[in-house]
């Protein structure tokens, strides 16, 4: 897989010739897998190399900022399921204002000259450039090959990033799974927080977002691995206590939160995603981390008082420990 970054006006980029798709394709769920399946046997029927044009920042978050819509995925995410799904090209187009005030013509010439596209895999609402001016016929003109995709359904509903979002908004994580076609995860490295869990005698570790604002809200079972090193053997090496053991060979299984912590005064409210491995006493700062979500136990609660923290944070953990011990296998 080759990753390219894209920009209005660029130059050729020298590529073979592709048949493209382009979309935010945040999630990657079911619609878009369809897509790209679609995607690949064009570029086999006609010898064309595949490629996919993400924007980032996805145009709403350009557009609304903190007010965007919450993020399915990150930036790494979507690169990382697109690899996956076999793609030869991701084109990461920077989404600013001089992109956004692209004509139509100049993004037909883009795709036709920059990324040497012969033919399109489209949504069957698709429209582009500059207050949406283009769309298929547009293309067409052009002298590209327009495939349409027919809207992909789950249970006689759309399959949509819109309603991946409010799934796991709600905490229908079953339902989620099934239109992502996989478990729902988060990928983020270790980083410093502020060191309260530690005050209240549940540590926790703080793995960076990448996105502005994500899907989920409230207290989880989370079955995490290290993306670059088996975690029960790190921590295994650090200390005697060495947690409780995931679904999978080298995971952990923790309770996540995701959140802004109401009942923690703060200036300006963060949104965080914090797991505590209970029994565990490790250092795992700087770990790329992929934190798998299993049981959705409730939402965030604004707890009058520290000490009412500490309580309520003791009762979700006994609850998600049982939890595991009534769960053998992965629960999906």
């Amino acid at each position: 897989m080759n990753l390219l970054r894209l920009h209005a006006l660029m130059p050729s980029c020298n590529l073979p010739r592709t048949a493209i798709s382009i979309g935010n394709f945040d999630g990657v769920h079911l619609g878009h897998q369809a897509m790209i399946k679609k995607l690949k046997e064009v570029a086999q029927q006609e010898e064309l190399k595949t490629l996919v044009i993400i924007f980032e920042p996805q145009p709403l978050e350009f557009f609304k900022g903190s007010e965007a819509p919450p993020r399915i995925s990150s930036l790494r995410e979507k690169v990382e399921y697109l690899k996956e799904l076999g793609i030869d090209y991701i084109a990461i187009a920077k989404f600013d204002h001089r992109f956004r005030n692209q004509s139509a013509e100049d993004f037909a010439l883009l795709l036709k000259n920059t990324l040497n596209a012969k033919s399109l895999i489209l949504g069957d609402d698709f429209h582009f450039g500059r207050d949406r001016q283009g769309n298929s016929e547009f293309l067409k003109s052009y002298g590209f090959e327009v495939h349409n995709l027919k809207t992909v359904t789950f249970e006689g509903k759309r399959v949509s990033s819109t309603r991946l979002r409010q799934v796991l908004q709600e905490g229908n994580l079953a339902l989620a799974n099934q239109l992502l076609g996989r478990p729902y995860s988060i990928i983020g490295r270790v980083q410093h927080g502020d060191k309260l869990g530690r005050t209240l005698n549940f540590p926790t570790v703080n793995i960076a977002l990448k996105r502005h604002k994500p899907c989920l809200n409230g207290i989880y079972g989370v079955d995490v691995v290290c993306e670059t090193h088996n975690l029960r053997e790190i921590v295994k090496q650090q200390s005697d206590l060495i947690g409780i053991a995931g679904y999978q060979s080298d995971s952990l299984f923790g309770a996540g939160h995701v959140g802004t912590r109401p009942a923690v005064k703060q200036d300006v409210p963060e949104w965080r995603l914090e797991v505590h491995f209970p029994e565990v006493s490790a250092n795992l700062y700087g770990l790329l981390m992929r934190v798998t979500f299993l049981n959705y136990l409730h939402g965030e609660k604004n707890y009058a008082s520290l000490e009412a923290l500490k309580v309520g944070i003791q009762d979700d953990v006994v609850q998600l420990n049982e939890f595991r011990k009534q769960n053998s296998t992965f629960p999906y």
